[in-house]
């Protein structure tokens, strides 16, 4: 079974912040056997990507314009903070297993 993900990491710039915690999905779903292919936005992009692209799932640490993503989003802040970070990783699993689990 493929466990391939495709995220959009979402941060104010689109650089640095989104590469930040991109990177540190890739590492910890790396270990779980997943591969995960990122791609860094900023939030006036992501309903654009997003309707041009495959993408999975949006992990976002600055506020998305509200629109109809038609994939989970999960706020992101967590990881850079560490205030939530357990829960933020709890949901992130859940969301990518239900993902790989409709893939099928």
């Amino acid at each position: 079974m493929s466990k391939n993900i495709n995220l959009l990491a979402v941060c104010g710039s689109g650089t640095v912040t989104s590469s930040m915690i991109a990177g540190g999905i890739q590492d910890e779903l790396g270990d779980e056997g997943y591969s995960v292919r990122a791609t860094e936005a900023r939030p006036t992009e992501a309903k654009q990507l997003i309707d041009g692209g495959k993408f999975d799932l949006i992990v976002y640490t600055s506020p998305l314009p509200k629109a109809e993503y038609g994939v989970p989003v999960i706020n992101g802040t967590g990881l850079l903070t560490g205030i939530g970070e357990d829960e933020f990783w709890d949901e992130l699993k859940k969301t990518v297993a239900k993902i790989i689990d409709g893939n099928k």
